[in-house]
């Protein structure tokens, strides 16, 4: 199959599923997206997708992208944020329809997404923020940018915008995940700041250019700004809010979940207090309490107990992978999918992480693990 077939099936998987699928995906990951698709047009997985699978506009869908100075995304691709998505397979997910990593992304931006999410923080929010909360959203986002940190949030009103702003008032990349096709500014009065994120960062939707915003579509888009981030920073939040949607992702993704306090009298951030009260997120106050949880090893305070080790900041699947390398000599990629019992594709997605955090280190022999000091 020539790689223009397989975009082309991606694309008409992303247009007919509208959404997380997580049997589609399964199926796509495991026999390809043209296997997948044959699958999707002879009712083989469901009837959610059967309705809708004579919906065919993959050529113009991707002519509208193009046109737009856009492109998919597919994992394909080697700016797919594989590692990003390790978190939809841990211990915390559990089995459900929505409960997976997106079949394909739309995106404005010429940045590659691997490369802006490698070191990244979702910051959300109260679309009714106060003052306060936007001042504190301003402050902790700008000085994150400032130091190379990608400011992931969903440009909504209130929160979300502040978060966008700082970043692009310092020069900073940002990125906005949509609930809608990226050819759709929304909200409409952000229309100008969806353009300049494109123009600093990126700006990206699972759905197909043309889909309309809808609340399921919302709660689903929550899933990626969990995924792509290091930890969420929740700043000002109602008692149920979509930002404490998007921090119960992280939490099952295995992401650190942080919130800012706010007055004891603002009922716009009732829901960080609760969060805080109940243990469901750490307490933070600035960009530097943020890196000490988000960095690449947790960056542990020196108040942290000893106890804490760096394998403690590694998800679920990258840990089998490192436990599943011997403490002298080393293993090939097929050696230690078979060792760890994960599958190759994600042992191959999963190592360069693990090398970049100074995990492992690789040579004409194999994987091995870095004697860490």
């Amino acid at each position: 199959m020539s790689d223009d077939e397989r975009r082309l099936a991606w694309a008409y998987l992303s247009r007919v599923a509208q959404g997380p699928h997580r049997p589609l995906f399964d199926h796509a990951a495991e026999h390809g997206p043209q296997s997948a698709a044959a699958a999707v047009r002879s009712g083989g997985l469901g009837e959610r997708l059967e309705v809708r699978a004579h919906i065919d506009t993959a050529a113009a869908d991707l002519d509208h992208i193009a046109a737009l100075g856009g492109r998919l995304v597919t994992p394909d691709d080697d700016e797919w944020p594989a590692w990003r998505f390790l978190g939809f397979d841990g211990s915390g997910v559990t089995a459900a329809v929505d409960t997976c990593p997106p079949l394909a992304l739309w995106v404005l931006g010429s940045a590659p997404v691997a490369a802006v999410t490698e070191r990244s923080v979702s910051v959300v929010g109260t679309r009714a923020s106060s003052p306060y909360g936007d001042h504190v959203t301003a402050e902790i986002s700008a000085d994150l940018a400032l130091d190379g940190w990608t400011i992931i949030s969903g440009a909504a009103f209130g929160i979300d915008a502040a978060a966008h702003r700082a970043a692009l008032g310092v020069e900073g990349t940002t990125m906005a995940v949509l609930a809608c096709g990226v050819d759709r500014a929304y909200p409409a009065g952000h229309s100008r700041l969806l353009r300049q994120i494109a123009t600093r960062g990126l700006v990206l939707s699972e759905y197909a250019p043309g889909t309309t915003p809808a609340k399921h579509r919302f709660l689903a888009r929550n899933r990626l700004v969990a995924a792509l981030g290091s930890a969420v920073v929740v700043v000002e939040a109602g008692w149920r809010s979509g930002a404490r949607n998007t921090a119960a992702w992280a939490a099952k993704l295995g992401r650190p979940v942080l919130a800012v306090p706010g007055p004891v009298t603002s009922p716009t951030s009732t829901g960080c207090h609760r969060m805080i009260r109940d243990s469901e997120a750490i307490l933070v106050t600035s960009s530097h309490d943020v890196v000490a949880e988000a960095g690449p090893l947790g960056s542990p305070e020196e108040s942290r107990p000893e106890l804490f080790r760096d394998t403690d900041a590694l998800s679920e699947t990258a840990l089998m992978i490192y436990d599943a390398l011997p403490s002298a000599g080393s293993l090939s990629s097929r050696e230690l999918s078979e060792h760890s019992g994960v599958p190759l594709n994600k042992v191959r997605a999963a190592l360069p992480v693990l090398e970049v955090d100074g995990f492992v280190a690789s040579d004409e022999t194999g994987w091995f693990r870095v004697v860490r000091g």
